[in-house]
């Protein structure tokens, strides 16, 4: 999860208002609702919590057993968290140290799935995530019977920084962020997204199994997405932040039917581009606050915003966020965005050939007073297949920003998980 003080305070002081009066209505401001059906245990991002923090889910499917599928998510300094389909932890796997005492730990901050990548002279399912303390990819081998747990580390001991190129300048922590994975169906080879924190660079990297059944990966390329924004009375904007920070990318998704990558630049929009990283990247839409300008104050540490030129979008509130895919087999679905700053997901047409035209917008609202809804939320993943009794029409996971744990002070964040059938409702 992003943490925004600049320009968020007063946007976040109203979300939450927001959020409290959307409660319990089935509908409000013209928004449908949907209600969570189950949610994990609170993660505390304190030391009695282990410094664990909620960030980005993935679902993998168990084709022998759909019943008994998985929710595989990051939790950041916490590292990895394993949830069956009631959202009860099944395994909990810490984030790894740093190399030296005073270098920075591992900090786990979002996963995908590869289904059916080669290794050890098998087909096998891996999830990836980005490490980005240490600026590495790790890579976890699935298997829901496995001795000591669904996932085993199976990243080569070799492996590489992405982003760095020593350990001062992982320390620096413009690392690993963002991930999204992509099978490549004309080569069959697969490959990692991956965005850079404070940067507007990703890369793309190719996933390599060794002959000792470990997986690496090697960069292919990077492509920089614009900064600065020439708005169209002539000025040019650029988004304010803290001094020496760019406008980052975190969200992203990869359509595995053209190989398309969307990816959230969080205060900027969401950009469509060849997962392979060539041609040119089309802003499909934009942030409401899309050409506001902003003075930094370092006192503060706040942005205050000037006057709106009208220029942003209509259904973003920044940051962008989770961003994932409903697919269908017609080629149909849709393509979801978390829009952090007021709440809600927007939900955008699958096809290209449409333009990603909006299709309309969701909230997630408490179910009771003990199942609340999704706030400030983050990471998002969406699966369109039966999952057994308790989702047959398909699973939406969120991450929750804001948990309601009902101990105290201690701020919490969590996931929760949404029939994807309503949430298919609600859009239509």
């Amino acid at each position: 999860m992003t943490t925004r003080p600049a320009a968020r305070i007063s946007t976040l002081v109203l979300c939450t208002a927001l959020a409290a009066s959307f409660a319990l209505p089935a509908r409000a401001s013209g928004i449908p609702a949907v209600r969570a059906k189950a949610e994990t245990a609170p993660l505390f991002d304190d030391e009695a919590g282990g410094n664990a923090n909620a960030d980005d889910p993935a679902i993998w499917r168990n084709a022998a057993d759909p019943g008994r599928s998985l929710v595989i998510a990051t939790a950041k300094q916490g590292g990895l968290r394993v949830y069956d389909l009631d959202a009860r932890q099944v395994q909990s796997i810490p984030a790894p140290a740093g190399p030296g005492e005073d270098d920075k730990p591992g900090r786990f901050n979002n996963v995908d799935l590869v289904r059916g990548l080669r290794l050890g002279g098998a087909r096998t399912d891996v999830a990836v995530v980005s490490d980005r303390g240490n600026d590495r990819l790790r890579i976890y081998r699935i298997d829901r019977d496995g001795p000591g747990g669904p996932l085993t580390d199976v990243t080569d001991p070799g492996a590489r920084p992405v982003f760095s190129a020593d350990q001062a300048e992982t320390n620096e922590q413009r690392t690993a962020y963002g991930l999204a994975t992509w099978t490549d169906r004309a080569t069959g080879r697969s490959y990692a997204l991956v965005s850079q924190r404070n940067r507007t660079r990703i890369a793309l990297l190719e996933l390599l199994a060794t002959p000792a059944g470990t997986v690496d990966y090697r960069q292919v390329r990077t492509l920089d997405l614009p900064s600065s924004f020439r708005l169209p009375d002539g000025a040019t904007w650029t988004p304010c932040a803290e001094p020496g920070e760019l406008p980052q990318v975190e969200g992203m998704v990869v359509d595995p039917s053209d190989g398309t990558l969307y990816a959230g630049q969080e205060d900027v929009g969401i950009w469509r581009v060849d997962a392979g990283l060539t041609g040119t990247p089309v802003l499909i839409d934009k942030v409401r606050e899309y050409g506001v300008p902003g003075a930094y104050d370092a006192q503060t540490e706040e942005c205050t915003p000037g006057t709106d030129p009208g220029y942003g979008g209509e259904h973003l509130t920044a940051d962008v966020e989770g961003l994932t895919l409903v697919t269908e087999a017609d080629g149909d679905g849709y393509l979801l965005a978390s829009s952090q700053g007021d709440d809600t997901f927007v939900a955008y047409d699958r096809e290209r050939d449409d333009d990603n035209e909006y299709e309309g917008a969701f909230r997630i609202t408490a179910a009771s007073t003990a199942l609340d809804g999704s706030e400030v939320c983050d990471g998002a993943a969406a699966l369109n297949a039966p999952l057994g009794t308790r989702y047959p029409h398909g699973l939406l996971v969120v991450q929750d920003g804001r948990e309601t744990p009902g101990d105290g002070d201690r701020e919490a964040t969590g996931f929760k998980f949404v029939d994807l059938g309503e949430v298919l409702d609600a859009v239509d």
